[in-house]
């Protein structure tokens, strides 16, 4: 294992623990929306065109069947449909509807609008600051996701 500064050690920790919360927060926010966090996680993932299930499941960090259950709701509120997937005649993708895409949508102007209420609460130099944060949290996600 390699060795870290301690400064990094602690920052990790404190990055960790206030993104778990957040993630708390977000699942929050829209009780009364008809989707879950973890569902509007999977249309939005789809948004810019069908994944497999296996990649959807590995991308929301799920096993394959819990992605399956959640796709099967979808499937039946008509918000994803799954296709042939081009590159492959056995596989298929799922690939979200027009109706999909509203309810993104509007989930995400609901949820918008309550963080925007949140941010509201901080000083200019408080959104200053989450303003800067931003693009170092961004860098982050990219190194990730390679």
């Amino acid at each position: 294992m390699s060795t870290f500064d301690p400064r990094l050690l602690d920052l990790a920790q404190e990055f960790r623990e206030s993104l778990r919360l957040g993630v708390y927060m977000f699942r929050r926010l829209d009780p009364e929306g008809e989707l879950t966090a973890a569902q509007l996680s999977l249309l939005s993932m789809i948004s810019d065109g069908g994944l497999r299930v296996g990649d959807i499941a590995k991308n929301l960090g799920i096993k394959v069947p819990s992605a399956t259950e959640q796709i099967i709701k979808l499937e039946r509120a008509s918000l994803v449909t799954r296709q042939p997937d081009p590159d492959d005649s056995r596989a298929v993708q799922v690939v979200i509807t027009q109706a999909g895409t509203a309810a993104v949508e509007s989930a995400n102007q609901r949820r918008n609008a309550m963080v925007a209420e949140l941010l509201q609460g901080l000083s200019n130099q408080e959104i200053e600051q989450l303003a800067a944060a931003l693009p170092v949290i961004a860098k982050l996600n990219s190194s990730f996701q390679n």
